[in-house]
Formats: C-alpha cells, structure tokens, sequence
C-alpha cells in the first residue's frame, strides 16, 4: 500500500479515538506508536513526522497534550536514532504560535521523499538557530495558507533577514510570494511589488513651515471671499426663484447624432444622379490610355486574382477577416475594389468606406497612392485625415485615417450613420487601439446590420480574428515577391571577415571613451538578466564548429544587448562597395537609434559622402515633405539608404528596396502592472516580424537581408508579437470606455481578443478616480467628459483645462504640445555639453524641464517673426520641426477649447496671468499628479522618492539632472521609465502649498495640524490653523472649478479674492519646512494594537516605550520602572515591567532588549486606554496616582 493511504487511513483511525473525559485518556505510547511504527517500519521519516502533526489532539486538557505530544516525539527520535534536541516538537510551536494569536493549524502537507532528502542536504550547512527559524516560520506560513482573512506576514526580526534566502525558498516551495524591503521582510499569498511605502521608514514626512505673515495675509483674502460669497449665495437663491421656469442646459445628445429625417423623393433623385456621375467619371478614366495603363499595372498585383471572389465574401458577410502576404496589393487595391464595385452598381453616392490605418504616414501615403491610380486628385473620391491635417472633399467616398480618428468619431457617432464599409488594415501588429476598436465594432455590428467590416492582416494568424467574430470567413491572398536570401549573424561574419571583441560593440552615443569601457564593462556584467532566458538558452545550446575559429571567436564575444553600430557600418559599406545597385532599408529601434547612427554613418568617408550615398531616416511623424524623399528613387549611381523603425515593416512599402539591414529589436513600451511602472527597453521582435522585414527587400527584384543575430536566436524567438494592451498603462483606454458609454471597464476589456491584466485595469481605474476624471463607482465626472473630448493623454487633458480656467494658457498649452510631440531639445554627440548648457539656459535656474520648454518656444517664435527661426534654432540646438509640429498643436488644443467653450476668441482673456511662472508652475503640478517625487538635499547628493518605486534617477537630459541642489520639496514629472533603475525623463520643482492646493485629494491625518494625500503615502505636519487654511481653500477651489466645467461661461474672475488667496500662496511659499522621518502618530487601542501585531509579525512601534513610560511616570512623581527578563525555552525572552506595584507581562520576543520594549508598550497601552482622551485612560493614571498617595 503507499506511504500516503497508510497515513490516511491511520491518520483518520487515530483521530476518531477521540476520549471523552480525562478518566478515559489512554497512555500517549498505547495510542500513538501502533500508527508511529507503521510509518517507522517503511523507513519514511516525513510521513511519520507528518503524523505527529496531525495528530496532537486538541481536544486534551493541555498538560496531557503536552504530554502525548512530547512522549511520541522522544518516541520518535529515540526509534529514528535522532537527538530530541534537534527534532522539532510540534506541541512547543503550537503554543509559541498560541501566544500570538496563531491558534490551532495543521502541518502542511507538502512533502515527499525527494525534497526531504534535498532538505536534510541544506540543513547540514546550516547553524541550529536559523533551523529553529525556519521550522518557526513553516508553522507560521501553514497558519498563513489557512487562514481566510490575513494576507501575508510581515517581519522586522534581525535573524529573519538573516536567514531570508532560506525563508524565501520555503516560502517558494509553499506557494506564497516574498520580499525584503531593507530592514523588513514580508511573505505573502500575493504577488509583492519592488517597492512598498508602507514599510519604509523614511517615506516623506514633511513638516510646512510658511512665512511669518504669510498666514494673515491668505486668510484676509479668504475671509473677504467667503464674505462676498455669502452676499452672491442670497442673490443667486433669489433670481433662481425668479427664473425656475427658464431652460436647463444637459449634455443629452452629446454622443448621439440626432436620426436623420426619412429622405425625400427629391433627395433620392439627387443621389442616383450623382451615382451615375460618379459611374461615367470613372468609365471615362477606365477607359482612356492612362487608366488602361494604370488598370494593366494593377491587373499585375496577386489581390487581382482574388478581386471578384473579395467582392463576392464581402457581400454576403458581415465580417470578413482577409490575410495576404507582402507585396500582394491588399492595402491599396481592396479600398479600391469595393469603391469601384458601388460606383459600378450605381450605389456610388451613398457609399462611404473609411480605411484605418495605425499610422499616419502610411494613412497618407496609401491615400495619395490609390488617387492616383484612379486618376484623381487626392481630396476628390478618395481622401484621407490624420491629426493636424487631411484631405477630402464633399465627394469623398472613400477615407484613409488613422485608427484613433475614427475613435473620435465614434465619440459624436457611436453608430456611425452614412458609413457603409470599415476596413481595418494591419491588425496583426496588435495595437492598443486597434483592438479596442475590434471590441466596439463587434459590440456595434448586431446594431447595424448594413455595415460591413473588413479585417485585413499580413500575417497568418486570421483563425485568431475569424473566431473572434464567430467564424468569420477567412480569405488569403498570396504575395508577389521575389526570393530573398538570409544572412545570419555567423555567416555575416564569415563573408565580411568582420571580427567581433569586447570593445568595438559599444554603440557610440557621442560620450567619452572612459566612460564607454565603464559602460561595457557594466553591460557584460548585466548580459545574463537583460537578455530573454530563451535566447540565452538557444546560445549556450548552438554549434558552431563548422565556421572559422575567427568567426566563433568573435561569436563568443558578441553582445545580444548591443545594438551594433559599427558591425552596421561595415555590412553597410560592404553592400555599398560590393552589391548590385538598390535602395537599403536599415531597421533600429527607434529616433534615438536612428538619429546616434545616421550622425555616425554621416561622419564616415564613403557613407557620408552625399555624391556616392543617400541617407534618410524614416519615423512615424516625418513631415510630409521628408516622407516623399523615401520613396522617390535617388538620382544617378548614388545609393538609398533609409533607416526606419518597425514601422516600415508593413506600413510603408519603399519599392526599390533590394537590402535589408535587421537589429532584431524593437524598442517597445512594456507595462510593468505589480509596480505599475511602464519599461522602455530594446526587446527581440518575433518570428512574424523577421519575415516581414526580410520581405521588404524583395519587392523589384530578389533582394539580400542582413540578420545580425545568430540563427539560433531567431529560432528563440516568438512566433507573434505581444498585443499593445497587454504591455501599456490603460488610463487613455478606460476613459474611452466611458465616454463611449460602454458599461463596466473591466467586463468591456474583458471580451478582447486578449483580455489585459486585472491589475493593470484596476491601476489604471484607480489613476483616472485620483484625477477626478471618474468618482468611486466608475462613472465619468464632468471632467472626465471634457477630458475624453481632448486627443491627448488624461493628465495632459487635465492641464489644457485648468489652464484655461485660471487665465494661463499659453504657456500651458506649450508644455502639453512639447510633451505630446517630441522633445525639441537636441543633444548632437559632438557638442553634447554646449546642447546641455543652452538648455540649462532656457531653464534660468527655474528648476523646470516644462518652463525650460516654454521659453525656447517663446524665443523660437519672436526669432520667426523676424526671419531668423532656423538661424535660432541652430544656436541653441532645437528641432525646427519639432517647434513647427508643437505650434500646429497648440493652435489645434486652442480651437478644441474653444469649441468646448472654456476659452472665447480672445487670447487675452485667456492669457491674463500667463506671465505668473508661479501659477503656471502650479497648473502644471495639477496636470501632472500623481507624478510626484520628494526630494531630500544631502550635503553631496539627492535623495528621490516615488510612491510606486521607492528610490529613483534623474535623466542626465532633465535641467535638474546635473543640479547639486534643489531648492524644493517636491518634483512633479510626466514620464518615467525603467530601464536598470527607475528614470524620470521631465520635470518640475514645487512648493508644498503647490502640492496641497493643486495636487490630489487631502484629508485629516491623526493629529491636529496632521493631512494626508494619497492614502497617506504623502503625510504633512504642520500648525492646526495652517491646516485648516489648506483645506478650505482646496475645498473652495475645487467648487470653483466644477462650478466652471458646468457652466463654461462662468467668469470665475468674479472670486477674485479667492484667487488672489491661491496666488499668494504658491508665490511666497519659501519652502522652508523639512523632511523628518519615522514621526509617530498616537498608539491605537490595545485591541486595534494586538490585531496589527500579530499579522505583521513583529514592528518598530514601540521603539520608544522604554523612554515614552520613563517620562509619563516622571511626570506623575514615580520613579524609573524595573525590568525583570527571564530566558525562556525556545531560545526567547519575556519580561516584566513594575512600576508602583503593577506588573506587565510582555510576548515573548528573540532579544533582551525587544522584550523589555514589548513590556514597556503593554504598560503604555493599559495607561493610554482606547485614545489619550478616553475616561478609561484618566481611570488608570488616577490609580496610578492614588498607589502614590497610599504609600
């Protein structure tokens, strides 16, 4: 029979032997060993030790427990030949756990033969305190596992630091998650996050000190409004009396458009005359020499094949899911056929097609590309819209846009009235917005029968999407490319005789040669936990013994984490010098990528010479002057080199494109939800990605790709790319959610085709609450309406906003341009500190990444007006086009306020307090939180803190990065990012009035003077009237501003002492408070006390008691108190502290000195009672006092 049915069964024999009184109690040996012997005779050790722990009877008066108990254990060790010093009794842990509150629980059953001998191996390196610890902690987690309520188990003891390793792989092995935060450890049924405020003792506190005077001066102001607001409030109640009959403005209608009026008989006439326009233009172009000519070309693409077969599907379902390889036409030829096919039916005129595209270069391209075809000017039949520009006219039938603009749509027209057709290009890249709009269009298509929706994808993953849809069908339309040959990394090297070392893979970002070895040297240390565990794996398992030993000895030295700039160079100039004429098309990860090798290539000899090569670069928001340039063919012999980011891999066709160069990477935002911080780091592309990239080279002719990783790599990577909504913050998504009225954001995300995270839906949940975009119960504020009408991210929304209602707009409007486009700030490698001074220029010591912003603008647009734009931009190292893409911004954000009705035509009223940096630097404090890091000044360094990541970096670009000092309490930042370490790449230094007025809720703490933001995390002291000051204006503030989004009209200019009140503070607080640490607020009741304890394991609360009751008792006449501590007999303390002639008795605890802490904390708990207030606490210090007058 095996082991576990004997234990079963004689577990379950021996347990139902229950006596029923204590005349009935049977000898422990008679009992136990029969069972114990069975065990001992299969020479299985665990499972015997198991039924000791099971089988200790509770039930038995506890002396005879301790007994029967005792007796088999020593029963056990003596048959086992064990020293009963070493075996653990599990009746001693009981009752160890008992004093805590533990109760009763049983071994966990987890052991087997294997991982008791793995056990026995690392027990014999271990000293006998840390086996006690251990086998202490195995009953606490058990306890921990069968428990309903507790969570985890949180510990401050020296010696479980000590033996953490030891404690974190039991843990492990028991299923439960753990972590160590310095001088804490924690184990828990849940997964633990890096970083946890709540257990760091030097979280900030920060203790508000303002200017003498200060004080008077808001409250004069504040009192003046509070008066003024009372007379408005008595006249206000009067006119509504007087007018309660008048008209109440509501926002129904807002999203519905409203239904259209049945057409007349005229309008029908007008439309079947237009369609039969529309029909003979296009004959007319069919049929002249240039359509022929064109309709040959286009008869030569693989889709033509497919076309009627298209048009058949696509008129008997309503959802098609269409798949073709590269080079087949789909992207521009199926628009078409479906466009020529209404037009031909005489259906011309009520047809409307909107193609979505994922960027807007390919949206611009693709439009200009089929106008052509049909002989058009773009704007006629076939236009396209992206941000800040389009093209379509009255006539447009068909309409290439990005996909976000069709969400925008969606906003005013959740039906999409007049649309006949949706086609859906590139969702195999998975991105966040795609897939949200697969999850409205199918909730929309059983409401819109006639709507026909076309899913187009590169790849063949359509079963993906065809089942998503309920078995949509699936047609597949082959490519048209020639044979293209793959090189790998080993046969790169091996052609090109390129020798790899440590030292010539560094990519060169302009620094100095130290600190690149610096750099090297730190990157091959960190190779194993920067590079995918697969990839690694698939190197150490790959062969190359059939290549050179020069080529294996430069493989063993390549670095997956490199990029490589100078192998780049050379396979570069090999193909420039040796190959057959054609474009090359280089992929990087990304601008930055780019831009560090297009400066490098420029400054070498062959590749930079203009008359012999062609360099461009190819990123998602090129001008479209720039995009031209790409795929117009270069002139005479000079060479095309065009390097682009993954973008190129499907949106963009360049047809002269013969070489392909491919990194591998990608640089891909990655959403790290437990610690909810975004990583932004270089990562491998799939499988599904190298073919498209090595396709591109094959469209004109058969074509070389360059792969410059090994091929055992390739073979480790993914077959498919992970979607965007699994590996981005969800804030913009969730705010769409309801705006779209779409129900419950988590059920809604629930039915995507791959449902993201909970936790990151419930972060992102929680981040709109904070803003105030959505209340408690997920329902959208009127902020949160004005914000989902705004293209840009929530906080950035939020910014715009405010800054209108406090008559600041410019500048404001500025900083979100600058942080929804690029950074204008360039850093050419060469001149990288004379880049780093003139930014530090613009900041003027404001200590402001945002202000710094503001005034290059400022200075960028006085330098314009006087023909001197780009003479300025090139002194002080700026992007004239990222300046002209941020002025194209701001004039947009200006309309969209407008048409909010937040701002009138005039600037000036808008702009009123513009020129008040410090107002300006509060808006934007506003928009920005949570972003917020405290800043402690040290003599030679600063310390940043973050509520989600603990300890943080400056981005070497920030103004504040090379600063030896801030002269502010607090930063507020747009964007971090974990690369290593947590970085924050933008920035701006507040004042703790800032924080309090503008930032996010604040509440009363535990003491008078005592508030606290974001759960406490953020705590302030400071006197109870400045207090009370905060919160009152906060409170006033926050009225003014819903009254304002209510009635956008509202001249909030009216309250100006309330605003005078606000202003006066942000400007003359001088920062003179300071952090302080560990402060204490007052002890809870004892049971509330007991109750954190036991949980938490232990704590630092009552590191002062010793001296806390030392004084008390001074100051009722007593002397010093005196302690008695006697060891006890699993290796603790417990003491005893007398005072007056009472006795407190402490829990055992692991030291002398902690025990007489615990006593004195159990001496302070009975003084103080429930609160310092309480009658019992008077009680008790009124006997204390009487023992004194006794004696």
């Amino acid at each position: 029979m095996p082991c576990s049915s004997i234990f079963i069964r004689t577990t379950a024999m021996t347990m139902s032997l229950r006596p029923t009184s204590l005349h009935s109690y049977v000898s422990p040996k008679t009992l136990f060993k029969p069972a114990l012997l069975s065990f001992l005779a299969l020479k299985n050790k665990t499972l015997a030790f198991r039924f000791l722990h099971h089988c200790h009877y509770p039930h038995l008066p506890s002396r005879l427990r301790r007994h029967a108990v005792v007796t088999c254990s020593r029963a056990a060790a003596k048959t086992l030949g064990l020293d009963l010093r070493t075996v653990s009794v599990p009746y001693l842990q009981q009752q160890r756990q008992q004093n805590s509150n533990y109760g009763r629980f049983a071994y966990q059953d987890e052991s087997s033969d294997d991982s008791d001998r793995e056990l026995d191996s690392r027990q014999e390196q271990m000293s006998g305190s840390t086996l006690d610890n251990i086998d202490e902690w195995r009953w606490k987690l058990t306890m921990l596992l069968r428990s309903r309520n507790e969570q985890e188990l949180v510990s401050r003891e020296k010696k479980d630091r000590r033996d953490f390793e030891q404690l974190s792989a039991l843990a492990t092995r028991m299923g439960l998650d753990s972590h160590q935060y310095a001088k804490v450890v924690v184990f828990s049924k849940v997964p633990l996050p890096n970083y946890r405020p709540d257990l760091d003792d030097k979280r900030p506190q920060r203790e508000v000190i303002l200017p003498f005077g200060l004080l008077g001066e808001v409250d004069a102001h504040f009192r003046a409004y509070l008066s003024q607001k009372s007379i408005n409030g008595r006249c206000l109640s009067e006119n509504s009396r007087s007018s309660s009959s008048g008209s109440t403005a509501t926002d129904e209608g807002l999203y519905e458009q409203q239904e259209p009026q049945v057409q007349s008989i005229a309008m029908q006439r007008i439309l079947q005359r237009r369609s039969l326009q529309l029909r003979e233009k296009q004959q007319d172009w069919q049929e002249s020499p240039e359509g022929q000519k064109m309709l040959e070309l286009r008869r030569s693409l693989p889709s033509y094949k497919e076309r009627d077969a298209l048009l058949k599907t696509i008129s008997q379902n309503q959802v098609v899911v269409v798949s073709g390889e590269t080079g087949c036409g789909k992207t521009t030829q199926l628009p078409q056929y479906i466009l020529e096919s209404e037009i031909e039916a005489v259906r011309g005129a009520a047809c409307s097609i909107i193609c979505t595209q994922p960027r807007r270069i390919s949206a611009m391209s693709v439009s200009e590309r089929v106008a052509a075809e049909r002989g058009e000017q773009l704007g006629e039949s076939v236009g396209y819209k992206v941000r800040l520009e389009g093209m379509r006219g009255r006539d447009t039938r068909l309409l290439f846009c990005t996909t976000g603009i069709l969400l925008r749509r969606l906003l005013v027209d959740r039906s999409l009235k007049g649309v006949t057709h949706v086609v859906v290009d590139e969702i195999h890249e998975r991105g966040m917005n795609e897939d949200f709009l697969l999850i409205v269009l199918k909730d929309l298509l059983p409401r819109r029968p006639d709507l026909r929706l076309i899913l187009m994808s590169a790849t063949l993953n359509a079963e993906l999407f065809s089942s998503y849809f309920g078995g949509a069908p699936m047609l597949h339309i082959p490519g048209f490319t020639y044979p293209v040959r793959a090189h790998f990394l080993e046969q790169i090297l091996e052609m090109t005789g390129y020798r790899l070392t440590s030292y010539n893979q560094i990519d060169d970002y302009g620094q100095e040669q130290k600190w690149k070895m610096q750099k090297q040297a730190q990157t091959l240390r960190k190779r194993k936990s920067q590079i995918a565990s697969s990839v690694e794996d698939a190197l150490e398992a790959a062969d190359f013994r059939e290549y050179s030993f020069r080529t294996q000895e430069s493989l063993s030295c390549w670095n997956p984490d490199a990029i490589g700039f100078n192998l780049i160079e050379h396979v570069l100039c090999h193909i420039v010098n040796k190959e057959r004429p054609g474009a090359v098309l280089v992929f990087m990860t990304g601008w930055d990528d780019i831009n560090s090798l297009k400066d490098q290539l420029q400054a070498h000899p062959l590749l930079g010479d203009p008359s012999k090569v062609l360099l461009l670069a190819c990123h998602g928001s090129m001008a479209s002057s720039e995009q031209r340039l790409i795929f117009d063919r270069p002139e005479g012999r000079v060479r095309k080199i065009v390097l682009a980011t993954n973008m190129a891999e499907t949106s963009i066709t360049i047809n002269d494109a013969v070489f392909v160069v491919d990194c591998g990477k990608a640089k891909e935002t990655s959403y790290d939800a437990l610690n909810n911080t975004p990583c932004l780091l270089p990562s491998w592309i799939s499988k599904a990605s190298a073919r498209q990239r090595r396709g591109r080279a094959g469209r004109v002719q058969p074509g070389e790709c360059y792969h410059l990783y090994p091929r055992c790599v390739y073979d480790a990577f993914a077959d498919f790319q992970l979607p965007e909504l699994l590996r981005t913050p969800l804030q913009s998504l969730c705010l769409q959610i309801k705006s779209l009225q779409l129900g419950s954001i988590s059920e809604f995300l629930s039915s995507a085709l791959q449902p993201p995270e909970p936790l990151s839906v419930k972060n992102a949940v929680e981040y709109l609450q904070i803003i105030g975009a959505l209340d408690e119960n997920e329902n959208l504020t009127v902020l949160g309406r004005n914000l989902s009408m705004l293209p840009v991210e929530p906080k950035l929304g939020k910014m715009l906003i405010l800054g209108s209602i406090f008559n600041c707009l410019d500048p404001v409007m500025t900083v979100v341009a600058g942080l929804s486009a690029r950074d204008p700030f360039m850093m050419p490698f060469d001149k990288k500190d004379l880049a780093e001074s003139a930014k530090a220029q613009f900041s003027a010591r404001s200590y402001s990444d945002h202000l710094a912003l503001v005034r290059a603008y400022d200075g960028w647009k006085d330098a314009e007006r006087h023909q001197a734009g780009y003479e300025y931009c090139w002194k002080n190292f700026l992007s004239a086009q990222t300046l002209k893409a941020i002025d194209s911004l701001r004039r947009q954000f200006f309309f969209l306020l407008k048409d909010t009705g937040l701002v009138d035509s005039s600037a000036e009223n808008c702009n009123k307090w513009s020129h008040d940096e410090h107002l300006v630097r509060a808006v934007i404090c506003a928009g920005l939180f949570p972003g917020i890091c405290s800043i402690v000044n040290k003599e030679k360094s600063i310390t940043l803190k973050t509520m989600e990541d603990g300890q943080v970096l400056l981005n070497s670009s920030s103004v504040n990065g090379g600063v030896p000092k801030i002269p502010y309490p607090w930063l507020v930042f747009n964007e971090k990012v974990k690369v290593n370490s947590v970085f924050l790449r933008d920035s701006t230094a507040v004042s703790d009035s800032v924080l309090l007025l503008f930032g996010g809720n604040i509440s009363r703490g535990g003491l008078d003077g005592h508030l606290k933001m974001l759960g406490g995390y953020l705590e302030f002291f400071m006197k109870p009237a400045v207090a009370n000051t905060y919160l009152s204006l906060k409170q006033e503030m926050d009225e003014l501003i819903q009254k304002k989004l209510l009635n956008p009209k509202l001249d909030i200019q009216v309250h100006n002492e309330l605003l005078s009140a606000v202003r006066l503070l942000v400007s003359e607080d001088r920062c003179e408070g300071r952090f302080v640490f560990g402060r204490q607020l007052p002890a809870p009741s004892k049971k509330a006390a007991k109750k954190e304890m036991l949980p938490r394991g232990g704590g630092g609360a009552a590191d002062n008691a010793k001296t806390e009751l030392q004084t008390l008792l001074a100051r009722a006449g007593h002397g010093n108190p005196e302690y008695k501590t006697k060891p006890l007999r699993n290796n603790k303390f417990r003491s005893t502290v007398i005072f007056n002639g009472l006795d407190f008795v402490g829990q055992p605890c692991s030291n002398k000195k902690q025990a007489e802490k615990d006593a004195a904390a159990e001496a302070l708990l009975w003084l103080k009672g429930e609160s310092n207030s309480s009658a019992r606490h008077l009680d008790n210090v009124s006997t204390l006092l009487k023992k004194k007058n006794r004696r």
